[in-house]
């Protein structure tokens, strides 16, 4: 790269953005399918009869923080989001807008940990687009990515399949993510490190779905936390749902953080959590899978699924009360992804 910062030129469809194509992105991501082509598509091998496709844009501010960043952010909940049909992720495509004066050497950061996320994943980034704005037209670095993967037949996975007597699991911890990123903007400072919990969770999906074959559906709780994907499950379903606040697990310095900023933390994001909906015959094998699988160590089984009080989600207290859990109205924390 004859630059250290990204110029207008190198948006331009010329030599520089050429150079940018080749000598950084295909350089950090080292995909075959990248170096041989640089097709304006991807012609990819693909046997099924059914595809899980999906895509998402990311803007986190900052875009560095404490266990990750927007790269790592962007791979991680677009596997993800494959992952929660059933399907298993296989292709990528990245697009980026990058403001101009954003410097190269963070942008190989960012490229490094999309490539690194996406080997751990099992998954291929082929295809991608670069665009450049004027300083002060953009906040650095936007990433758009779009993910497709197989889905095995007779498999469906639904937000509508709940039924009453299935029992919630969680694969870990909540409101990690959402307090990493809210204690680097504000300056805060906590006695234990807080990390954001993103991480790739098809392979513990994969592992629920082979030891609970009848599990109704995944959820990652991403924007609105535990309580907007309960509420969203819920009403899709026409069922109600309790948790059991003491089996809630949280760590205790999210918690402490989430009381001394006002947050509830089941409405806190998270970006390495999945929630998984199963039949009460089949949970203790699809909790024992979640403890087994990678990032799932934490995992539990939080609560149910009941007939009464379609629509809405309820939280049993350790004092013995009940309180309606409720989704979150409005943001509580603008570019958490």
């Amino acid at each position: 790269m004859r630059s250290d910062t990204i110029m207008l030129a190198h948006g331009s469809g010329g030599t520089m953005m050429r150079e940018l194509i080749e000598e950084v992105f295909v350089e950090e991501f080292d995909e075959k399918q990248l170096r041989e082509h640089l097709d304006d598509a991807a012609s990819l091998p693909f046997a099924g009869p059914r595809m899980a496709f999906t895509t998402d844009t990311y803007v986190v501010s900052p875009i560095f923080f404490p266990g990750g960043d927007i790269g790592k952010l962007a791979v991680c909940g677009t596997v993800n989001d494959v992952a929660t049909a059933g399907a298993v992720p296989l292709y990528l495509s990245v697009g980026f807008v990058l403001e101009e004066g954003f410097a190269v050497a963070d942008l190989r950061r960012v490229l490094v940990s999309m490539r690194d996320s996406a080997r751990e994943a099992g998954v291929h980034i082929v295809t991608g687009d670069t665009k450049v704005v004027e300083k002060g037209h953009a906040d650095g670095i936007f990433i758009n990515t779009a993910g497709v993967g197989l889905l095995p037949e007779g498999r469906d996975l639904s937000s509508r399949n709940l039924k009453p007597g299935d029992k919630v699991l969680v694969s870990g911890t909540l409101g990690d993510h959402g307090i990493a990123i809210v204690s680097i903007r504000e300056g805060l400072q906590f006695s234990t490190d807080i990390e954001t919990d993103a991480a790739p969770l098809n392979h513990l999906v994969a592992a629920v779905l082979e030891a609970a074959p009848d599990t109704r559906c995944f959820r990652d709780p991403t924007r609105g936390g535990l309580s907007s994907t309960l509420n969203e499950l819920a009403q899709a379903s026409g069922v109600s749902v309790s948790i059991h606040e003491a089996s809630v697990p949280v760590k205790e310095q999210v918690r402490g953080a989430s009381e001394m900023l006002g947050y509830d933390v089941y409405q806190v994001a998270n970006e390495g959590k999945m929630v998984a909906i199963v039949p009460a015959e089949q949970a203790e094998a699809a909790l024992e899978a979640m403890k087994a699988a990678p990032y799932g160590e934490d995992a539990a089984v939080i609560g149910e699924v009941a007939a009464e009080n379609p629509g809405k989600v309820y939280v049993q207290t350790g004092f013995g009360a009940t309180r309606v859990m409720d989704m979150l109205v409005g943001e509580q924390l603008p570019r958490i992804c």
